[in-house]
């Protein structure tokens, strides 16, 4: 369990909006969106649930694509998005306040392991369910159970790598990732000042990236971790389901965990 910046309540939210702003960008590239929103049509086309709860949005990451797409294929139902955070991101509650094409964002902090606290609707968790240690992440899983409501967990890897060898190549996969940071800023939006600032003058931005990029790999549940996660989450109404994310071309990217009121 390594820290990531990302995760401490005194981070400034100048360096970690455009960080996830970045990661957003990634994920896009990569083709993150359309895997997850395959997944969420299934889910509205199997419940009838039309709004969608994103779990740890930080700034908003890939999950405005992925409801954009939603829009576009269901045009004969409203599909709404509600964005939360447990550390709402002030940038982004001004981006978002005014119900942006259906699209806001919650105000007030979010714990995702208190059931009750949790806006109803479809959960999401992207590329935040590792930021969680496993009492934590028990307790999700839990909660989403209780609420008899669906949540995908979506991470954009897998971890296969023992950590032997990523400790290795670790000074590398810090290089790639802070150039990777580089590469990605001009595409990133809102692109503002203090970013371009603390990007290529001061390049603190890319610092905090990349450390957070390698940290989140180590941090990565496995296969078998997730399986010990659900021990004893066992239920006759409510089902579990892992898999591999699928893109439009039928390429793999990224793993899921479902769970579905039955």
């Amino acid at each position: 369990q390594l820290f990531e910046l990302e995760d401490f309540n005194w981070f400034p939210d100048l360096i970690r909006s455009p960080m996830t702003r970045l990661l957003k960008v990634l994920n896009s590239w990569m083709g993150l969106d359309e895997a997850i929103a395959k997944l969420v049509e299934r889910i509205i086309v199997e419940t009838g649930i039309s709004t969608i709860v994103d779990l740890g949005s930080g700034s908003g990451g890939v999950m405005p694509i992925v409801h954009q797409r939603l829009s576009e294929s269901n045009n004969d139902r409203n599909v709404n998005l509600m964005l939360t955070d447990l550390h709402p991101s002030q940038t982004a509650l001004a981006e978002f306040k005014q119900n942006k094409d259906g699209i806001t964002y919650h105000a007030t902090p979010v714990d995702a392991t208190k059931a009750t606290s949790v806006p109803s609707g479809i959960k999401t968790m992207v590329n935040s369910f590792h930021h969680m240690p496993p009492s934590v992440a028990t307790k999700i899983l839990r909660a989403a159970q209780e609420s008899g409501e669906p949540l995908l967990i979506f991470e954009m890897q897998e971890n296969k790598i023992p950590t032997l060898i990523w400790a290795l190549f670790l000074p590398l996969g810090l290089i790639i990732t802070f150039i990777m940071a580089l590469v990605l800023t001009p595409f990133s939006k809102p692109l503002t000042f203090s970013q371009l600032v603390f990007t290529y003058l001061i390049p603190v931005i890319p610092l905090c990236f990349a450390w957070d990029g390698q940290a989140s790999y180590a941090r990565l549940y496995s296969i078998s971790d997730i399986d010990e996660l659900l021990e004893g989450l066992a239920s006759s109404s409510y089902t579990w389901k892992k898999g591999i994310g699928t893109k439009k071309n039928g390429r793999s990217i990224g793993t899921y965990l479902l769970g579905m009121p039955d």
